[in-house]
This record gives C-alpha cells, sequence and structure tokens, in this order.
C-alpha cells in the first residue's frame, strides 16, 4: 500500500506539492491573526524545528545516488518534507508582514519573502546543497526573531532589531555546530575541502545578516509588530454616547475608490481627519506620528506641513484608535503617513483637496 502512494505521489509531486503550498498560504491567511499570540509563535517555532531536524537527517544519510528523485527512498521523502516546511514558513511570514506593510514604502522586504516562497517550489535540487539549506534556515530564524523579540521585550527600535540579528546569528551558529559534529565524516568525504564550505556558508549568512540591516535603516522592513488595522480621511471623527468612533464621509461613487488620490471635497475653513487603528501587542506603549505633506506643484515636491504624536496602548484586536485634523489645508495632493518615531511607515492616507462651495453630503459610519 505505502508502495502504491509513494509511487502515485512520486509522479504527481510537483502539482501536489504546488497545491499544498497554495492551500497553506490561504490557510495562514484566515488563522493567522495575532503575532503575539502563543498559536502563531508555536506554529512558526514548531515549523522551524522540524525544518532543523531534517536538514540533519538528509546530511547523515546523504549518498551520491540521487535518492532525491526515487520516492522509495528515505531521502525522497526527507527533502519533500524539508521543502514543505520551509514553504510554511515563508507562508506565514508573507500573511504576517504583509499585514504590517505599506507596500509602496517597504515592497522591497516584501518581495523578498514572496520570492522566497515562490522560488520555493521550483529549487527542489538545491535543497540536497547544505550552504543553501542553512541560508534558507537562517532567513527563517531571522525573519522570526526580528516579531518575536519585540514582543517578547515590549519595545521596538534600532537597538531591539540589532539584538533580533544577534540572537538569529546566535541561533544559526549553534545550529551549524551541532551539524558539523554529527555529519564531519560525511562532509569529509564527499566534498574536497570542510573549509571552502565554511566559507561558502559564513559569506552567505553574512550576506544576509547585512541585506536585512540594510533594508532595516533604510526603513524598507515593515515594522511588524504593529499592523496597521483601519485607516482613512474623513469629514468628521468623534466618539458617540456608547464610546465608539464615528466618521463621516462623502461617497466616493462605483470608481472613486479606486483612484489613488481620490478627491476630498471641502468648504472653507471645514477640518480634515485622519483616523488610524494600529495594532500592538499586548503590554506595548509606543507613539506614532501623523506626517502630513502637501505636493507643491511648482516646485515639484512633497513639503512636510505638519508632524503629530499620537500615543498608542496595545493588546485591542482591533487595534489602538486615534486620529489627528487639521484646518485650512491647500488644494492639490495630501498623503499623510502613519509611521514611528524611528521613521518606519505603517501605512499612509492620500487624497486630493478639491475647494467647494457647498459642503458634500455626507454618511456617517462606525469606525
Amino acid at each position: 500500500m505505502f508502495s502504491v502512494v509513494s509511487n502515485w505521489y512520486g509522479r504527481f509531486e510537483r502539482p501536489i506539492s504546488s497545491g499544498s503550498l497554495i492551500l497553506g498560504f490561504i490557510f495562514d491567511a484566515f488563522t493567522l491573526k495575532r503575532v503575539d499570540t502563543l498559536f502563531e509563535n508555536v506554529w512558526i517555532l514548531a515549523h522551524l524545528l522540524i525544518v532543523a531536524v531534517f536538514i540533519i537527517l538528509i546530511h547523515i544519510e546523504k549518498n551520491e545516488n540521487n535518492d532525491e528523485a526515487n520516492p522509495s527512498k528515505k531521502h525522497f521523502w526527507y527533502v519533500n518534507i524539508l521543502q514543505f516546511f520551509f514553504g510554511g514558513l515563508f507562508s506565514t511570514y508573507l500573511v504576517l508582514y504583509f499585514r504590517s506593510a505599506d507596500i509602496f514604502s517597504t515592497w522591497p522586504f516584501i518581495l523578498l519573502l514572496a520570492i522566497a516562497f515562490i522560488a520555493n517550489e521550483s529549487m527542489k535540487r538545491h535543497y540536497v546543497q547544505l550552504s543553501f539549506q542553512i541560508s534558507l534556515f537562517f532567513l527563517s530564524i531571522y525573519s522570526f526573531m526580528i516579531f518575536l523579540v519585540p514582543v517578547v521585550l515590549h519595545k521596538i527600535g534600532a537597538w531591539i532589531f540589532l539584538f533580533s540579528g544577534f540572537v538569529s546569528l546566535t541561533l544559526i551558529f549553534l545550529f551549524i555546530k551541532i551539524l558539523f559534529s554529527l555529519i564531519q565524516n560525511k562532509i569529509e568525504q564527499g566534498l574536497p575541502s570542510i573549509n571552502l564550505l565554511k566559507k561558502r556558508i559564513f559569506y552567505l549568512i553574512s550576506g544576509i545578516f547585512i541585506f536585512f540591516n540594510f533594508l532595516y535603516f533604510t526603513n524598507l522592513i515593515p515594522p511588524i509588530p504593529l499592523s496597521l488595522k483601519n485607516a482613512g480621511v474623513y469629514h468628521s471623527v468623534g466618539k458617540d454616547r456608547f464610546g465608539n468612533y464615528v466618521a463621516t464621509y462623502e461617497n466616493q461613487g462605483r470608481f472613486g475608490y479606486f483612484k489613488l488620490y481620490p478627491d476630498f471635497k471641502i468648504t472653507s475653513g471645514q477640518p480634515v481627519y485622519i483616523f488610524s487603528a494600529i495594532f500592538l501587542p499586548s503590554d506595548f506603549k509606543l507613539t506614532v506620528i501623523h506626517e502630513w505633506q502637501h505636493y507643491d506643484k511648482y516646485q515639484n515636491k512633497w513639503t512636510t506641513e505638519s508632524m503629530i504624536n499620537l500615543p498608542l496602548l496595545g493588546g485591542r484586536d482591533g487595534g489602538y484608535r486615534t486620529y489627528s485634523a487639521r484646518k485650512n489645508l491647500e488644494s492639490g495632493k495630501w498623503k499623510v503617513k502613519i509611521k514611528t518615531q524611528t521613521n518606519q511607515v505603517i501605512g499612509q492616507i492620500r487624497f486630493n483637496i478639491v475647494p467647494v462651495e457647498t459642503e458634500a453630503i455626507l454618511k456617517t459610519m462606525v469606525l
């Protein structure tokens, strides 16, 4: 029975593998909600442990018979299991980081995770290479530590990010030490120089570490564990007698919401409100900034008109709700960056101020 199933899987391995990763991504998108919950972190940690175990198993029993293509051999299943759980890790990261990203600001990092997720399916032949496995493993550990360490320490910032990197390096080098002690004879038999392998691994890990730091200090990594749950521009924002936030807005019509800078019609002196609901893990206290910018069409550049600090508290599933407001805005394009004090952009609101004589017909909604 097992031989029949294994042969069937070997025959349809590619579509089964691709389909399972797609279904896994959909599952993650609906089930992974908060980066500070036990389920999410145990889920990722379990994947990392399984990946570590199967990297070791692959190289303990490594041979020269190309068994990764033979479904009747254990090596075939080891490689497929490793590939599947790497796919699960990158699927999880893609979901969590995308929720925390302003795609216009942090697209390089999101693209990196998307490439890792997609390439995972088409690079199976590289999975037998130790340096390739360890590079992906380090990328997985680092991506996890970037948000786990802030959740544990209840802080974000440059020093926290650097500490996340230090923890990631420590873990990967401990793993490498354990792995090499278990497969020393295999490495010496299969490769002309163990030093060459060590150098290759060192350069790959160093490259990933430097690249992650470059992305962070150029504000290209999403500010996870923060995420923007809701945001928008409104004619008014306030609380009702039940404590709910209530806003008024103008109906944009069927296609108005697809504009990058939708029209926002106001009369002279009418205020403009920017509302944001930002998720922070429990026990977090943080200040975010609403940076109001106006596009100067004569100088062809964006100018910052105001920066408003807003304190936040963590723990609410729907995000901590707050808003800022300004009056007497010039006509033309505006954008409000919702960002941390270290300039990491959580989200952006874009609109085009259009002065009118008569106040627009407004609708009311609960935020």
